[in-house]
This record gives structure tokens, sequence and C-alpha cells, in this order.
């Protein structure tokens, strides 16, 4: 392959987001140029807040192209020397501040011990939700949360080459899981995507990047900064588990919010398939992708221990911040506007075509088992 650019564009992948600072701006307009863009400086993020919107929003479009990447960005960009070593210099002034801001622990053992014992008295997001949120607050927490969830999965699946006995045959059935189980109508993304539109959403991939804090996209970026390097490959997993641990009584809490609140049967429905699949999920990935890995790698229990601590640490800074904001009965979006009934109204087509080409493989696979 040539390192020349290609000559088709995405057309299917989300609008470019709007700039919020030199950074992210750089890379944008790099991404609208394509390969004749002006040259990337990494020495630009010096003294750029590793936690800020600028650096977040330029790291996780870096991101975005191994994903689904932009409409109307060359896909051929996903390896540009500039863009990988641009988002080498993000990476570091990120990782460096949750090596000194998150690390708590040094065993597994410790890192996990506190999220294996639930508080009596929660005072969470999800708790927030069940016993007090508003219908518009719970719509903006599924806006935020949609720009992991309608990938569900994927992030973690960059692990799997770099695991081998116990660990890959346990991560590979959770996110078997995730998946669908060979069911498109059934891979979590899409569940998500109907609990959006239960909720009046747009469901369209990434409509509320640019509404979506700092604090948000840096959960996401977690996920993909751990997974795309072999040698964070203990992190990886260490987050993994953090989230099946904590997901069942969380989705327990978020599916009686939907219920308090009146939310449709697929918006409860996400919540509940989630209390069952993932207390299975936390047995897997404890006893087997964890021990697993440690069991023919014990020398990265260090990693999976700040991997929880990462994923602990960010998700405690989402929470203040969203937290904050309904307590002041502000919205937690950066431009202020709560997404409401009308924003499904403007889903645009390539989410209907994925649709219609989910409803198509339910077909065949129906067919192929008549």
């Amino acid at each position: 392959m040539s390192g020349k650019a290609s000559a088709v564009t995405d057309e299917r992948g989300p609008s470019l987001p709007r700039a919020r600072g030199s950074l992210s701006e750089a890379v944008i307009e790099r991404l609208a140029a394509g390969a004749a863009g002006a040259a990337l400086v990494p020495d630009g993020t010096d003294g750029a807040d590793p936690y800020g919107d600028d650096l977040q929003l330029a790291l996780y479009v870096c991101y975005e192209l191994h994903y689904r990447g932009f409409a109307g960005v060359d896909p051929a960009l996903e390896w540009d020397p500039d863009l990988l070593r641009l988002r080498r210099a993000l990476e570091d002034v990120f990782l460096t501040a949750l090596r000194e801001r998150a690390a708590r622990h040094t065993t597994v053992d410790e890192a996990l011990a506190g999220l294996l014992v639930e508080p009596v008295h929660g005072s969470g997001v999800s708790h927030f939700l069940r016993d007090e949120g508003e219908p518009w607050q719970l719509r903006e927490y599924a806006a935020l949360r949609s720009l992991y969830h309608l990938k569900e999965a994927d992030p973690h699946a960059w692990v799997l080459p770099r695991l081998w006995g116990r660990a890959k045959a346990g991560m590979a059935a959770v996110e078997f899981d995730a998946y669908g189980g060979g069911r498109a109508e059934r891979i979590h993304a899409r569940l998500f995507a109907d609990l959006m539109r239960d909720l009046g959403l747009d469901t369209t991939y990434g409509r509320y990047l640019d509404a979506a804090p700092a604090q948000v996209l840096a959960t996401v970026n977690l996920m993909s900064l751990f997974g795309l390097h072999r040698a964070l490959r203990g992190c990886l997993v260490g987050h993994f588990a953090t989230v099946e641990i904590t997901s069942s009584p969380g989705s327990a809490r978020l599916a009686a919010a939907m219920r308090r609140l009146g939310a449709g049967p697929a918006a409860q429905h996400f919540y509940d398939e989630h209390v069952e699949a993932d207390a299975v999920h936390e047995q897997v990935v404890r006893r087997e992708v964890v021990a697993g890995l440690l069991g023919e790698e014990p020398w990265l229990e260090a990693d999976v221990a700040l991997g929880v601590d990462a994923t602990v640490h960010l998700e405690d800074r989402l929470a203040k911040h969203v937290l904050g904001a309904w307590r002041a009965g502000d919205s937690a979006l950066r431009d202020g506007h709560r997404p409401g009934p009308g924003d499904a109204g403007r889903e645009q087509g390539g989410q209907e075509e994925l649709g219609r080409e989910e409803e198509r493989a339910v077909v065949m696979r129906d067919e192929r088992t008549s």
C-alpha cells in the first residue's frame, strides 16, 4: 500500500466536530484538508491541560479514525504519520496525568476491593436518576453515554489479539454477548440506539459529540488509549473488569429510573439486559480474564490496577460534573441545550441504512436456520 491518500472518502461517518482550541483545530483542519494539509507539530502539546476540552477532543478525533471515521475524510488518514505523531504526544500528556493523579493501588485485589461492595447510601449519577432525576436529565445522560454505547464493546475488542488462553477465551465470550450472540438485532449498540429512540433522541452515530464535555470524552478516550496499545493490555483488562463489576447494580438503578419516569420498553430493556448479563460477565472477567492474564503475565498486575484506578478516577470526575450541573438546575452538556423529543426527527439516513442492513442480516440468518 502506498503512502498516498486514497481517492475515496468516508460518507457515512459523523460530521467533523467544532474545534475547542488550537490542538483540536489543527487535527480537524488536517482531516478536512486531507494529506495536503499543513504539517502537525507535536510540540504544541506542551502545557496542554490533560483533562481539558481541547486535548480530549483532539485525541477523540484521532481515535475515531480507527472506528467509523468522519464524513468526507479520507480513510487512509487513519495511518497518517503526522497524525500518529501528534496522537502519541497527546496520549503521553493524558497517560502521564493518569499515572500521577489516578494511580492508588499496586495490586488487583486492593484496587477491586472497593468495587465489590455496594454502598448503603450511594450518591452517584444512577442513584440520582433513580431517586429524583427528571426526564430531561435522563435524556442528557443517554446523550452523553451515546459516545460509547453506540460503539459498545468495540474499544475492548482491540485487546483480543493481545491475549491468549483463559484470558482470551473469557474476553471473547463477554464480547460475543455484547455483539448480540450472533443476532444483529441484539447487538448492545443497537439496543442503546433503541433506548435513545424511546427517549426521543437522535440515534445518529456521533450526533452528540459537540455537546459532550471533556469529562465524557476522557472516559471514552481511556478505552481507546488502553485498547490500541499492546503495552497497555493490562490496563485495558483492569478497565474492563471495573466496567463489568459495577455495571449490574448501576444498570438496575437506571432500569428503575426508566420505569419511574415512564420511559419506553426499549429504554427499560437495555438496562434490564445489562443487569442479568453483566452479573454473569463479572464472574467471567474476574475468574478468567483477570486471573488468566495474571497467570500468564504476573508482571502486568500493576497495570491492571492502574486500569481500575484510572476508570474510577475519570468516572468520578464525570459524576461530579454532571451532578454539579443538575443540582444547580443547569444542563451538563457543553452547549446547554437539553436534548428532547424533537431530536429524534433529525436522524440522518446513515442510521436508517444501518437499521436496514441489520434487518437484512436477521432475514439471512433466519433463512440459514430454517
